[in-house]
Formats: structure tokens, sequence, C-alpha cells
């Protein structure tokens, strides 16, 4: 039985310009904004929602299920995925189109200008929930508006428990919208920012959006988690990063943690852990995915925080 990943694959194209924004974008000027930036330092990282979460998955041990789409240019990442030995059954490749993409260019002081190119993530519905087979357990990640709407409905239909994680996408849903995905999910996990914008949208407390699953998680940066189920909050803490790299992917590996410990049956204090422990992994090290304990190092990373046993 697996974990069916729905989400996106995508390309980030990460650059650095060695002064600071503020010195070359003035504000009397904005009217007639135009700009160059030398960036000397330029990389390419393999990300997007789906693929961030299926490899945390699978560096837990899990044989994860990835349902996305790609365009004319994912050689290189279909190249990666098969190297990791995660199964491409359902990344659909849609003629005529980019992979999604994101160009990030960032200043001295971590100010940051991204362009993000959807390309074939917007064809996402063209993917069905019931094409997968021997799925236990799922997750709603940002991806194309239709496929999330679909893709959650589809989860309902066919009886699998799922996790809705609305992230970056909460912009493209009305509130009713919204609210219609959390009551189809079983579980729901957004960060601080991300509960606050879901309440407003909803016109739901975060207590009245916790009675509609069985259980919410919102993360909350260096201050750790809460996780409401059974009638109560539980609060998890952060675990400290041998060092703050790069938050970029951190939302995701927490995600792989959550899915892990429900489809593992951990009690929500262990799963709730196991997720901090893992986007704290993560943030130790540049990209999405270029972290790579080892199964028993996280073990070994999980008893050294919590003092108990992991497996």
């Amino acid at each position: 039985m697996s974990i069916l990943v729905c989400g996106s694959v995508a390309y980030d194209t990460i650059m650095v310009f060695h002064d600071r924004f503020k010195q070359h974008i003035l504000p009397e000027q904005i009217h007639i904004l135009n700009v160059s930036f030398l960036v000397p330092d330029m990389r390419r990282e393999f990300g997007g929602c789906a693929g961030n979460i299926a490899y945390n998955l699978k560096l837990l041990g899990a044989d994860p299920l990835i349902m996305a789409t790609v365009g004319d240019d994912a050689g290189p990442y279909r190249e990666r995925l098969q190297t990791l030995g995660l199964r491409q059954d359902h990344v659909r490749h849609v003629p005529d189109t980019f992979t999604a993409q994101a160009f990030i260019t960032t200043d001295l002081d971590d100010n940051q200008i991204t362009a993000f190119h959807p390309g074939a993530m917007n064809h996402s519905h063209l993917n069905r929930v019931d094409d997968a087979v021997d799925v236990k357990l799922g997750i709603v990640s940002p991806d194309g508006r239709d496929g999330m709407m679909n893709h959650a409905s589809q989860f309902a239909a066919a009886g699998v428990p799922f996790v809705f994680d609305p992230g970056q996408g909460m912009p493209l849903f009305s509130g009713g919208e919204l609210l219609e995905c959390v009551k189809l999910a079983r579980y729901c996990t957004v960060n601080d920012y991300e509960a606050r914008l879901l309440c407003e949208r909803t016109g739901r407390s975060l207590s009245q959006l916790a009675d509609a699953v069985e259980a919410l998680f919102v993360t909350l940066g260096p201050e750790g988690s809460h996780l409401y189920a059974e009638g109560r909050r539980i609060d998890i803490p952060c675990v400290p990063a041998q060092a703050l790299v790069d938050p970029t992917g951190c939302g995701d590996a927490h995600r792989a943690g959550l899915l892990y410990g429900i489809a593992n049956g951990y009690d929500w204090t262990r799963t709730g852990r196991l997720a901090s422990l893992m986007g704290s992994i993560k943030i130790a090290s540049r990209g999405g995915q270029n972290h790579a304990p080892s199964r028993a190092e996280i073990a070994d990373s999980y008893a050294a925080a919590f003092g108990e046993s992991l497996w």
C-alpha cells in the first residue's frame, strides 16, 4: 500500500545578486521600472512540493507515488527520480509545455524577487486519483487549481484519507472552496500565516476548522508547531538544526514526517515530533532535496532530540 503524493514537480533556479535591491530600485521611479541585476552565482535545484515530499518519504523508508505533470524539459528530473528509486507511474508528460519552474534572485539582505512559471502544472487535472492502485493515504499539496480541487474530491470519493495542504496555492481558492476541501480531507496542514489566511477566507475559527478534520497541523517556524486532535492542542517543539542554511522545502519535509507517522499508526505526539525533526534536518542544506541522512541517522537524531526510539 502506497502514499499518493499529489502536487508539483518543479525546477528552482536560484541566483545571488551581490548587492542590495534597494540600491537599484528607486521608489520615485517605479512607474518606469527597468532594472538589470548581474548574478554571478546561479544553481538549479530539483523541487516542487510533490517532488520534495516524496524525496523525504523515501529517506524515511516509504515507497511513495508521485502524481504530477511535467513538460518537455523534464528529462533531468525523470533521471533523478529513477536514480532515487521513486516510481513515475503517475508523472504525466504534457507536450508543448515546460515543467513548472521558479526563478529566484536573492540579494545580500536575503530579499528575494521570484518569477514562477506553472507550465505543465496547469494541467494537473488530467491526472486522476483513481488511476493509482493500492493507495492507503494521500496528500493534496500545491499544484494547479483544478487539479487540487479534483484530487480532493477524488480522494474522498475513493474513501482514501488524505492531507489537505493548500500552501502557496491558497490564493487560488475562494473561502467556500477552501472550506469544501477541508471538509473532504481527513487532515489539514498549514503554517501560521496560512492558518490566519484560512480562517479569514473561510470565516471559521481555528477551533472550528480543527473540528472539521481528524487532525489540524499548524507550523510556527522556530517556535515548533501546534497539533489539534482529539479535542486538544498538542505542542510540538522545534528541533534545533545543525545549521540554518536554507528554508526552501522545510515545509515539504515536515509534511513527509506527518504522512509517514499517520501511515504507520504513530500517536500524534510521535508523528508531530518526526515531522519537526524532518524539517530541522532539511534546513541544514541548500535546496529542497540535497539532504541525505540514512534511515539510521534519522532514528539517531530523533532519539537524541526526544529521548525515545523512533522505529
